[in-house]
């Protein structure tokens, strides 16, 4: 029962926060729910959930996507899809969250110092690239849209729907890929199905409180986001390592 209702708590809170910032699902979902499944359960329960959570979102949204980035996003996606597979066939898992938490963290520095890029469509296939490559091995392709949205100063409505309507396309492939290559099982599709009333609440919650987030709330709830995350799991590879 311990374990059920923080399985719960997690999707509530990664629900609110991938509602109200458009990225926060697979950032605060997956670090912890490693803590209560395997890495392939893990990833892919945090893929299902994104994706519903994505289409619920899309309709309302959809008048703020930025299509041009979106499809160069999506194409640049399409190179990293295959390495990321690789990657977590072969990762070592103790590895694998120590990578995740340095990644983590050294993104939450360039935000902190105020990192800045300027956008270019070169940059725009780079950085879907990263993207794919990091959603089929870890199921978070959200670090590198938040670095380079924050560091182009994205307003929140467009980085919210952009991204979102990329995770649309990311993570059905990317679930398709885990499933073809490294299979899925029962208990994935029956976690995630239990939670569905979970996530609908917070789908609900996240929706009132983006209205309430200013640029400096967002950025302040960013920062703390990546920050606890990357810290947790690097506490907890370590412990695995020694």
């Amino acid at each position: 029962m311990d374990a059920l209702f923080i399985f719960m708590v997690i999707i509530l809170v990664a629900s609110i926060l991938q509602t109200s910032t458009g990225f926060g699902f697979s950032i605060m979902a997956t670090p912890f729910l490693l803590y209560l499944f395997r890495p392939q359960e893990a990833i892919q329960i945090n893929i299902i959930l994104s994706l519903i959570i994505s289409l619920a979102l899309m309709w309302k949204i959809r008048s703020e996507v930025d299509f041009q980035l979106f499809k160069r996003f999506t194409l640049g996606s399409l190179f990293g899809i295959p390495l990321g597979i690789v990657i977590f066939l072969i990762m070592n898992l103790s590895i694998f969250k120590l990578s995740v938490s340095c990644l983590l963290l050294f993104l939450t520095l360039l935000l902190i110092v105020k990192f800045k890029i300027k956008a270019t469509p070169f940059r725009d296939y780079i950085i879907g690239g990263l993207s794919g490559v990091l959603t089929t091995s870890i199921g978070m392709p959200g670090p590198p849209l938040l670095l380079y949205f924050t560091g182009t100063a994205t307003k929140k409505e467009k980085l919210r729907a952009t991204t979102l309507a990329f995770y649309l396309f990311i993570y059905f492939v990317s679930l398709l890929t885990q499933i073809t290559f490294a299979g899925t099982s029962k208990l994935i599709w029956e976690s995630s199905l239990f939670v569905i009333p979970v996530v609908i609440l917070g789908l609900l919650l996240g929706n009132y409180l983006f209205t309430l987030f200013t640029e400096k709330i967002f950025r302040i709830t960013t920062y703390i986001l990546l920050c606890s995350s990357g810290l947790y799991l690097l506490l907890d590879s370590i412990i695995d390592l020694f």
